[in-house]
C-alpha cells in the first residue's frame, strides 16, 4: 500500500520536522511509495549507521549539521545543504561528526 506519512498539500521544513534524541537517530517516512522512499533522519552527535549496502541508489541530502558518509571506503564530509549519491551495491556508512539531519531518497529500480 502507497502512504505518505507527511500530509500531503501542506508545507512543511524538513529541519524542523523532527527532533533529535540523546543518543539516538530518529527517523520518520515522509514519503513511502512502491518505487522508493524518502526519509528524515535526525542523528545525536556520535551516533552511525553502520556500514551496509542496498539494491538501488540512493541520496543524501544534509539539511543541518555536518556529517560523514563513507563510500566504498571514501570519506565525505557533508555539511548543511550538501548532497551526496550513494550508488546501488555499494558499501556505505553515516557517521555524525555533530548533530545533524539528512534526508535520504532511495529509488528503486
Amino acid at each position: 500500500m502507497e502512504k505518505s506519512i507527511f500530509e500531503p498539500g501542506n508545507k512543511f521544513r524538513f529541519n524542523e520536522s523532527v527532533d533529535y534524541s540523546t543518543d539516538g537517530i530518529v527517523s520518520k517516512r515522509v514519503l513511502d511509495r512502491t518505487v522508493g522512499n524518502v526519509t528524515l533522519f535526525a542523528f545525536d552527535k556520535g551516533q552511525r549507521l553502520s556500514e551496509h549496502s542496498a539494491p538501488f541508489d540512493a541520496m543524501l541530502q544534509v539539511v543541518e549539521g555536518n556529517g560523514e558518509v563513507i563510500i566504498n571506503k571514501v570519506s565525505h564530509q557533508l555539511g548543511t545543504g550538501e548532497t551526496i549519491i550513494m550508488p546501488a551495491n555499494i558499501p556505505h556508512a553515516v557517521n555524525a561528526i555533530e548533530k545533524f539531519k539528512m534526508v535520504l531518497t532511495m529509488i528503486k529500480g
